[in-house]
């Protein structure tokens, strides 16, 4: 992506999947937003508008596959997939066939020779449906090490082939890649180094061709998010209320600074779509919520990296965990509840949610499906979400908010009440932008409400 920038190139980026991390380093890349395209998250057949939104105004879309080309969720049901049964429910295979897109197969070289045929031979030629296009080896050891490999693929286009460089080795941590926000000189220096040698080593005009060989689809529109903010009467306090009335744009802050980068653009774009006033925040520097705020959305990102930082703000805990109490409408996702919970790792937070977290060993990752069990901002009771899980950490207790389940099993999760949620759960709003719409309406809600109680004092 950056070496295609560095050409003049305008570059629109994409990743399959729910990773939060590698848009960021997408974003440092292009200049501009990266996409996630996942089909659990978000039907199928509005994956082709979620990549139209990607390439807007953009000459060429690179799309990051994840892990292997036909590695997938385990949760897929019929129904599910407009795509071939053999191909997993949010793959890259599934990805690629949806929106058209031509696959080159990036491939680890480090520790193979003559045998990278038969590796690449088993991805192109297990399913019709999933074309390879192309070749591009990584991490080769030298020049009779890339010969001998592009001797051995004489039968597939080998578009480019990148030494290997003690330069090319990233930050990572317990949850990949470290996140952008936190070193972005360096990573942006590393980047530049790396898109040299890739203009090098790379056949940009080959990748740009096939990419422009690609077939044309239709991408209709996605749903927008409706206006929520304007209540049709001022003794109307349901969150179904809309219509005409109150002009004010309810003014919702987000957690954002080192501590929280796991954000969907989509989950802000909703919001705002949705008529709301967004306020970025850094629960780990800023000393207070801003005036007059009417909402908190506290996404994902490390809390327990800067966990230190946090514990030590206690004008903006405080200022919070008040706001909570008096009724706030506050979501949000993982790093953000352990941000509300009493304590992590013994750092005493905010105190919204009634629990504590602590960091483990274990990873608990994977897609989820929901139902929630109370009314809340985001959700009615009943209602039916799509998600994922991606954490070190466990909360104790659990909570009881959502019922939450996978191929194997189900359990109970996630803090709620008439004003907050606060779940491990993320939801991205691409598809389905009820869940803005029903937390700027609930904000709106509050400011009336608040509004009347100092106009009565």
């Amino acid at each position: 992506m950056a070496a295609l920038r560095r050409r003049g190139t305008q570059v629109g980026a994409a990743k399959v999947g729910p990773d939060f991390i590698d848009p960021g380093y997408h974003r440092l890349a292009t200049g501009h937003p990266s996409r996630n395209l996942d089909t659990f998250l978000n039907p199928p057949d509005l994956l082709a508008s979620l990549a139209a939104r990607a390439c807007l105004g953009r000459d060429i879309l690179v799309i990051e596959g994840v892990m292997g080309l036909f590695d997938g969720a385990y949760e897929q049901t019929a129904g599910d997939m407009a795509t071939p049964a053999r191909l997993a429910l949010a793959s890259t295979a599934s990805v690629a066939v949806l929106t058209k897109t031509p696959v080159v197969l990036v491939v680890d070289a480090s520790a193979i020779n003559q045998s990278v045929a038969a590796l690449v031979h088993g991805f192109a030629t297990w399913s019709a449906e999933v074309p390879v296009h192309g070749v591009i080896l990584n991490r080769v050891g030298s020049d009779a090490h890339e010969d001998s490999l592009r001797r051995a693929l004489a039968d597939l286009p080998v578009l480019g082939a990148l030494r290997r460089d003690p330069a090319f080795a990233w930050r990572d941590r317990h949850l990949g890649l470290v996140p952008v926000a936190e070193r972005p000189n360096e990573i942006l220096a590393a980047l530049q180094t790396l898109a040299g040698a890739v203009e090098r080593s790379v056949d940009l005009d080959a990748l740009a061709r096939l990419a422009a060989a690609a077939p044309q689809m239709e991408a209709p529109p996605l749903p927008p998010a409706r206006s929520s903010y304007r209540l049709r009467d001022p003794r109307d306090t349901t969150l179904g209320a809309v219509g005409g009335g109150h002009d004010h744009r309810p003014r919702i802050a987000v957690a954002a600074g080192r501590a929280f980068t796991f954000v969907y653009p989509e989950t802000l774009e909703r919001l705002e779509e949705a008529g709301a006033e967004l306020l970025p925040i850094d629960p780990a520097g800023d000393d207070g919520l801003p005036a007059e705020v009417d909402g908190l959305y506290a996404g994902g990102g490390f809390p327990e990296v800067y966990g230190e930082q946090l514990a030590s703000n206690r004008a903006m805990l405080e200022q919070v965990a008040t706001a909570a109490g008096d009724g706030l409408p506050i979501w949000a996702e993982c790093g953000g509840l352990l941000w509300l919970a009493r304590a992590l790792d013994d750092r005493p937070l905010c105190g919204v949610v009634p629990a504590t977290a602590t960091m483990t060993s274990k990873l608990t990752l994977g897609y989820r499906t929901a139902r929630v069990r109370s009314d809340n901002p985001v959700a009615p009771a009943g209602k039916r979400l799509r998600g994922h899980e991606f954490h070190y950490s466990r909360l104790e207790p659990a909570g009881d908010a959502l019922e939450l389940s996978n191929h194997r099993e189900s359990w109970q999760e996630g803090h709620a009440s008439k004003s907050m949620l606060a779940t491990y759960l993320h939801l991205h709003l691409g598809a389905d932008p009820a869940p803005a719409e029903r937390f700027v309406r609930a904000a709106a809600i509050w400011h009336r409400d608040r509004t009347r109680r100092h106009a009565v004092g």
